[in-house]
């Protein structure tokens, strides 16, 4: 009896907590704490277990577990909770949005949810524009992302016609259209432009930032690693994503201006200032407006968000102010070029993004899209009289005939005129769309992105010799670009799969077109009988007939896309992608990512792939023809289309796509709470790179004779191609390093970033009949044209960011460290690789410029005046620094022979020197 009651006592005693450890169905709603709204996809597990669950579309959770465990529930971008069951059944949870978190959220790279940038399985940099552009003068995307992103280049370009106009940057040292642009998440249009002439990128086009207004952009976010299986073409590089406002009831607006004060090289103060047109002490003046406004739409969380801007920028003029021979600072007149420097511009756009929710269903409308216009105005190479007198309008006796305005008189007795270049860029692109989840969880995004781009040159203050002196304007003709993309985009996130699974898949089809249209008829006839004067407009010629194109295409894809948390520490990533071209062919591309967190706050992360760019309609397409007068005999010189018959006689097979090889590994680690390193590595091969081909000449008695027959059958004297003709290796790293510290009423940032490359050209795929001698084979793919390709980034780019504020009052500065860049120039034509004479002729010199590394050092001062209003002001550049200058010691005769016969390459910080800016911006 005894035992019976102790059993019966124990019994009793430990019954309570058998009936706590037994498991029991947890059920409860997540919501928003700021509109009360349900969540789908957070995730629900139980502490110290493996066990978990994700909510359904409906924000509802059901999850087995004890009465004493407790439930972590996690959503990105937002605080996580730890919930004790505590015997409960159905528990409810709020989850209130972390700030902090979300401006660290990034969506490019991942179909998921998204997730915070230190725990992405490849480097993703979020670039906060409007504070980026709130410190400085730069006024376009472009030119902000070159000192904000540490593999992001861009060189500004002059005396390189169309390239002057348009701002290409490009990622990790690759061409501007191997980085694929997208716009809250879609493909974004290229430009209509092709580079063709003067430039660096020569044969790319690529996607104009500066048609999206800088107001409109919450952030950037770009992808450092090849991407091409995710997203498709073009992202060989990587990945720029420009994620559009949401804000609603605040209007913002800001006006700004900013000016060069460049007493080194302003051309206004030189020694011969005569010889040159110029402007004031400050020149290439600017001024920015801009405002943003957002309106709240139904009940349901709809918003529209609007943007209007205007820019416009006065010209620079840039020469040496010297011309003493033994001033290691002093070149000689620069006849070439006089108004040598930045163009002016003058642009608007206007941009939407919008959202409207269904009520009672769960599925959201949305679009978003702009307009933008861009009139710029720019000098082409300067006509002498004495150096070309049938460029000039002459009478009977072939004296000039004076055009005020237009030619100008030198003290020396020299003759002048400087052609402008204008062009009109125009730009539209809507996208319209839906999206929602169906049954349990199953998320889905149809839309429809076009885009179109019209690029339109003009010549101004210019002749066409042939056609006399009264005519100075022409319609020089232009380009235009059009492309559809349509897709469906389809997501599932299993919570209850290994730690969690994201499936995505979807298919695309895109639809592109590609015109040439000719100008009027004075741009590019030849008048004269005699053949002695020039023909066509000079600065730029306008496109012919013969020019004239209308191609089009289409692309269809598919892509799957895996990420997994196969454990709480490891992820991995796995995407295939598999696209068809209806011009050239199909393409599969792969890709895998992983990250393992070693600790909280340590991960390691790595990826391999392949990828390709498919040739662009401008690449094949691209056609121009220009007038060449060599005596009385009248020919053309012709960038030949990939389809002509001179193409096709060179041995110049059909383009193909550009395919790649990427590598990459790297590390995040936080050991503070505001302190974080990344550091990542990156190997890109690229096989058969479209660039374009040096001229060949029909009189070049060393070509195959099928050849140069064809030329001569076309009366072509010179012809040049688009081809593959280039395979490259780029290696490197890039490291950030970011600290962030408010203590009381001080905050202190600090931020290094660097990008360290290398690039190797590893072969030139010569055509059998355009490769056979040294000759040939340096006029296809000259040593100097390599040096172009291997300069698109320095081998170092390193910037310092420190900054301090108290209250309303922030200080801080900007150190850039650009590497050495060696260039090279023309040569005097006598031997293979460019050399030229020394000044005193007793030896052939490298016709090389070596531009050094060098800092360029910014500074910034911003201060709220009041509750609605905040001034900044500054200097870029502070301390004027410029390039070194482009000539080689010892043959001072031959400086200028660069690409845009300046003083300077466009290398590094270009060469305007300090600029001085303002901005006010006010919030309402």
């Amino acid at each position: 009896m005894k035992k019976f009651l102790l059993f019966t006592f124990i019994l009793l005693s430990i019954s309570p907590l058998l009936a706590l450890a037994q498991k029991q169905t947890i059920t409860g709603t997540v919501t928003d704490a700021a509109n009360s709204t349900p969540m789908p996809g957070v995730s629900v597990h139980i502490k110290g277990s493996n066990l978990g669950t994700s909510t359904n579309a409906k924000g509802v959770f059901s999850i087995s577990a004890a009465a004493t465990d407790e439930l972590v529930i996690s959503y990105t971008g937002y605080k996580t909770l730890t919930v004790a069951i505590s015997g409960r059944t159905k528990i409810d949870i709020t989850l209130v949005s972390d700030i902090a978190q979300l401006n660290e959220v990034v969506l490019i790279g991942t179909r998921s949810a998204g997730r915070v940038k230190l725990e992405t399985a490849v480097p993703v940099d979020i670039v906060n524009v409007g504070k980026a552009a709130s410190v400085t003068g730069r006024m376009d995307i472009t030119d902000i992302l070159n000192y904000s992103a540490p593999s992001f280049n861009y060189n500004k370009q002059s005396g390189s016609d169309g390239a002057d106009h348009v701002e290409l940057g490009t990622l990790r040292g690759l061409g501007p259209d191997q980085t694929l642009v997208l716009v809250n998440g879609k493909r974004r249009h290229s430009t209509a432009f092709v580079s063709v002439f003067g430039t660096r990128g020569r044969g790319n086009s690529g996607v104009d930032l500066s048609s999206i207004p800088t107001a409109s952009i919450d952030r950037i976010e770009i992808l450092r690693d090849g991407a091409s299986a995710q997203y498709g073409s073009d992202a060989i590089a990587g990945v720029i994503n420009l994620v559009l406002k949401k804000t609603t009831g605040v209007f913002n607006a800001n006006v700004g201006y900013s000016g060069y004060y460049d007493p080194a090289f302003n051309s206004g103060k030189s020694v011969v200032a005569s010889q040159y047109p110029h402007g004031g002490a400050i020149d290439g003046n600017g001024i920015t407006i801009d405002a943003n406004y957002g309106l709240a739409l139904g009940k349901n969380g709809g918003f529209i968000n609007l943007t209007g801007d205007y820019a416009k920028n006065g010209k620079t003029f840039r020469q040496t102010h010297d011309t003493t021979t033994s001033n290691p600072k002093a070149l000689p007149i620069n006849p070439y070029r006089r108004a040598n420097g930045d163009g002016s511009a003058e642009s608007g756009t206007f941009f939407f993004n919008h959202e409207s929710p269904l009520a009672g269903t769960r599925t959201t409308l949305y679009s978003f899209g702009g307009y933008s216009y861009k009139a710029s105005d720019d000098y082409a190479f300067t006509r002498n009289f004495s150096g070309r007198p049938e460029r000039f309008p002459t009478d009977n006796s072939g004296n000039i005939i004076p055009v005020s305005g237009i030619i100008f008189n030198t003290p020396d007795g020299e003759s002048y005129y400087n052609p402008i270049i204008r062009t009109h860029n125009t730009d539209i692109a809507v996208a319209v769309g839906a999206k929602g989840t169906l049954g349990d969880a199953w998320d889905w995004d149809l839309s429809n992105n076009i885009g179109n781009n019209k690029f339109h040159f003009f010549g101004y203050k210019t002749f066409n010799a042939s056609l006399g002196a009264d005519k100075t304007t022409f319609d020089d003709g232009g380009s235009e670009f059009l492309q559809n993309t349509s897709n469906l985009n389809i997501n599932k996130h299993f919570g209850n799969v290994m730690q969690g699974l994201n499936l995505g898949f979807g298919g695309e089809y895109r639809y592109e077109r590609y015109k040439i249209f000719s100008g009027e008829e004075g741009s590019y006839k030849n008048y004269d009988p005699t053949g002695v004067k020039a023909a066509g407009s000079q600065g730029f010629p306008g496109y012919q007939p013969s020019d004239v194109v209308n191609a089009h295409r289409s692309v269809e894809g598919v892509y799957v896309d895996l990420e997994g948390d196969i454990t709480k520490k490891w992820l991995v990533d796995f995407a295939n992608r598999y696209e068809h071209y209806s011009d050239f062919g199909s393409n599969f591309n792969t890709k895998l990512a992983t990250r393992y967190k070693i600790t909280d706050n340590f991960n390691i992360r790595g990826s391999l792939g392949t990828g390709f760019r498919a040739p662009s309609l401008q690449q094949i397409n691209y056609s121009s023809t220009f007038t060449n007068v060599q005596g009385t005999v009248i020919s053309e010189v012709k960038i030949a289309p990939n389809y002509s018959p001179i193409t096709k006689a060179a041995g110049i097979p059909n383009l193909k796509q550009e395919k790649s090889k990427n590598a990459g590994l790297g590390f995040t680690f936080k050991p503070l709470p505001e302190l974080s390193f990344t550091v990542d590595g990156y190997y890109i091969k690229v096989t058969d790179r479209v660039v374009l081909s040096g001229q060949f000449s029909a009189d070049d008695d060393t070509l195959d004779p099928t050849f140069t027959d064809a030329l001569k059958n076309l009366h072509v004297s010179s012809a040049q191609f688009f081809a593959n003709a280039v395979n490259t290796t780029n290696k490197g790293l890039d490291v950030v390093i970011e600290y962030n510290k408010t203590i009381g009423a001080n905050r202190f940032r600090l931020l290094f970033t660097g990008n360290f490359q290398t690039m190797k050209i590893d072969k030139v795929n010569y055509p059998p009949i355009l490769g056979t001698t040294p000759a040939l084979r340096e006029t296809f793919l000259s040593e100097r044209e390599k040096k172009f390709i291997l300069a698109s980034a320095p081998p170092q780019k390193l910037s310092l960011n420190p900054e301090y504020g108290r209250k309303n009052f922030t200080v801080g500065a900007r150190f850039t460290y650009f590497g050495k860049v060696t260039l090279d120039g023309y040569g005097d034509g006598t031997t293979l690789t460019p050399t030229v004479p020394t000044d005193d002729g007793s030896a052939q010199l490298p016709d090389q410029y070596v531009y050094s590394g060098k800092v360029v050092s910014d500074l910034y001062f911003a201060y709220k005046v009041a509750k609605s209003v905040r001034l900044s002001i500054g200097a870029d550049n502070i301390f004027n620094v410029h390039p070194d200058l482009a000539y080689v010691k010892g043959a001072k005769g031959y400086a200028f022979n660069n690409e845009p016969s300046g003083p300077f390459d466009a290398v590094q910080m270009g060469q305007n020197g300090r600029r001085f800016f303002a901005r006010v911006g006010f919030t309402f």
